[in-house]
């Protein structure tokens, strides 16, 4: 019973994350099925579909602006679950498959927004969704097959409509799978805290001691979103999806969503092609790694004063990556990227098993 399960007495508000993506995606699901009755793949009539939903169904227009906003706020949350555990060593043992499972919900979870941003059909969803394919064709051999598979034929046209549309109904359903695993395999090894340690009897029962965090949480949560909902529903999207897709039309600055801005401004910061699609990627999969990367005795970063700060020099260095992402391929944006990049790199690859190796010997003398 979830009533039953222990949870370390310690655990903050920061621990909520974890329900509040579960709400998100429950959100993300109930509202995008209610939006599929409605909304038509076809690209002559996608645009028109979705201002049809917008102005003729009843309250369709507040079901779209919280399935878009839905999906800012279910990465905002994300995000800061990710960096939370990042904070408090909650990726080593003995939780290192519930990261890992994690950052492949992480990924289903890009994939899936990514094919969602594409249905309104809007100019900034075909170019985005044209520039974004294209770079699959960097990969010799498979690339051009990969792209047009993609794709569905030899441009982006409504084969591609189809498809995205099609998996975008349907990783949700595995995004809640590989969470019910995620949650199902967290209730082996306990929840950690913010110290970092086991402990054998400093534990409670999550309800009611922890439930009452959890919608506390919830409640300024749902604040926060209906601000966003009601008073700034397209604060976060970008004007060029209200006009209808041309092909002949290519807008000034092509940029993805807000959310995929730090990937988009690594994948810009090598001048190669199929070297930019490699270090995008491995980006999100050196994630995976961290576990092996981090062989630190001290789990938390409450108790590692030397590694601190340079955490919150990669939340920093997260965030200069979005704006570069964010602004156009040139100087001084693209270097400052490819600084942001080496950074972000060097972190993961060097200063967490370095800083480790220095923290154990100043602990040992």
């Amino acid at each position: 019973m979830v009533g039953m399960y222990p949870v370390p007495t310690t655990i903050s508000y920061y621990w909520s994350f974890g329900s509040l993506a579960g709400l998100c995606l429950v959100i993300q699901i109930v509202t995008g099925i209610l939006l599929a009755m409605h909304y038509t793949p076809n690209i002559n009539l996608a645009f028109i579909s979705v201002e049809h939903i917008m102005r003729d169904v009843n309250y369709g227009w507040l079901l779209r602006y919280i399935h878009a906003n839905g999906a800012s706020m279910f990465f905002i949350v994300l995000y800061l679950h990710m960096f939370r555990g990042l904070y408090y060593g909650s990726y080593l043992y003995p939780r290192q498959m519930v990261w890992s499972i994690g950052v492949i919900i992480f990924l289903a979870t890009m994939a899936t927004a990514f094919m969602g941003y594409v249905l309104p059909w809007g100019q900034m969803s075909f170019w985005g969704a044209t520039v974004i394919t294209n770079f699959f064709s960097a990969f010799p051999i498979v690339g051009e097959s990969i792209v047009h598979w993609l794709w569905g034929g030899f441009s982006v046209d409504n084969a591609t409509l189809n498809r995205f549309f099609s998996l975008h109904y349907f990783l949700p359903f595995i995004i809640a799978a590989l969470s019910g695993l995620h949650l199902a395999i967290l209730h082996i090894p306990k929840a950690n805290n913010p110290m970092g340690i086991r402990t054998l009897n400093d534990y409670l029962q999550f309800h009611p001691y922890f439930t009452v965090k959890d919608i506390f949480s919830l409640v300024i949560f749902i604040v926060i979103f209906a601000i966003f909902v009601f008073f700034y529903p397209n604060i976060l999207g970008h004007a060029d999806n209200y006009i209808q897709a041309n092909p002949l039309v290519t807008p000034a600055h092509i940029v993805p969503e807000w959310y995929f801005l730090p990937f988009y401004a690594i994948l810009r910061a090598i001048p190669d092609k199929l070297g930019g699609v490699l270090v995008m990627f491995a980006a999100i999969v050196i994630l995976l790694f961290i576990p092996l990367l981090n062989i630190s005795n001290v789990r938390s970063s409450w108790f590692r004063p030397l590694f601190r700060p340079f955490f919150w020099l990669l939340v920093v260095d997260s965030l200069i990556l979005a704006w570069i992402g964010g602004n156009t391929a040139e100087a001084p944006y693209v270097q400052i990227g490819q600084i942001a990049t080496f950074f972000y790199f060097f972190y993961f690859l060097f200063l967490i098993p370095i800083l480790a190796k220095i923290e154990s010997l100043i602990n040992k003398y």
